[in-house]
């Protein structure tokens, strides 16, 4: 399950490697899934790309190791959690998406990241 103090992958091409979770805003939840937006500040990054390491920024979670069922009864997982770090307009910080996302992500309003992506699942 990812809460706070969890540290993700990065799904995108923006320059940031590992994220760590600090707070999930809007929900009183402690736990998130696919598709939910959290703040997450960078851990690891590399030297020339867009983000910076201990730049805060909001990221859409689109994959999870832990498995979640579907309205139609079937289950999906997933081997690695995995953010998408999104930019103050909501849309993806990087212009490339690596790997499968979850296609709740498209449900959930985040079109652009789901038409950036190579395969929905």
């Amino acid at each position: 399950m990812i809460q706070r103090q969890s540290y993700l992958n990065v799904a995108d091409n923006s320059g940031a490697k590992k994220v760590q979770i600090i707070g999930i805003p809007y929900a009183l939840r402690q736990y998130v899934s696919v598709g939910d937006v959290v703040t997450v500040t960078v851990k690891e990054a590399t030297p020339n790309g867009a983000a910076k390491k201990g730049k805060v920024y909001r990221a859409v979670v689109v994959r999870v190791a832990k498995e979640v069922k579907r309205s139609d009864g079937s289950y999906i997982k997933f081997d690695d959690n995995a953010v998408i770090l999104l930019n103050q307009y909501g849309e993806s910080l990087g212009t490339r998406i690596l790997g499968p996302i979850a296609r709740e992500v498209r449900n959930r309003g985040f079109t652009k990241i789901a038409s950036l992506a190579a395969e929905v699942v």
